[in-house]
């Protein structure tokens, strides 16, 4: 995957970021499908952002095993996802801080990401907020879902539906 984001002929500057490890969480399962409650947990392991092209990559790595697996996004969110990992303290909220403000003021509480599909090499998420003692799952690019979770405080835990992280790996059931 590296290999894509950098060119030898050129060899293109790229940043890369260590992700701390986060502890592990539970996912409440009271309202998900049957499909969706073979979830793994994983972590943001890397971040690459190029400065001068457009491929920009989050790895997620899983928590309890060797499975790992990079998801394309835009440099805004790898940005984004960047400053929150190295606690950059900005004056104003950004996107990703009014959404968890918004949701918080509201009297919820995010839960969180769950990486569920996978059509097309294009991953889907949601948010899955805690609200009136239901969990409302919230339609998400997995971009902004992760950027969501770096901005809040534990950081949101990230789940990925088992076939997705079999498939993005490379590995069959």
């Amino acid at each position: 995957m590296f290999e894509l984001l950098r060119s030898k002929t050129y060899n293109l500057p790229s940043v890369w970021v260590s992700v701390p490890k986060t502890e592990n969480r539970k996912l409440h399962t009271e309202n998900f499908t049957p499909k969706t409650c073979s979830m793994i947990e994983v972590q943001l392991t890397r971040i690459i952002i190029s400065e001068v092209n457009e491929n920009q990559a989050v790895f997620l790595r899983e928590v309890d095993g060797d499975r790992q697996f990079p998801i394309m996004i835009g440099f805004f969110e790898a940005t984004a996802i960047d400053r929150r990992v190295k606690s950059v303290a900005r004056p104003r909220p950004l996107t990703h801080d009014l959404l968890v403000g918004v949701i918080q003021q509201l009297g919820g509480t995010l839960d969180s990401v769950v990486i569920h599909d996978l059509k097309q090499n294009t991953y889907f998420a949601t948010l899955r907020i805690q609200s009136g003692g239901e969990i409302h799952e919230v339609d998400a690019r997995p971009s902004d879902a992760i950027a969501v979770a770096m901005s809040c405080e534990p950081h949101l835990p990230i789940f990925v539906d088992e076939d997705v992280l079999n498939a993005a790996s490379g590995q069959q059931n």
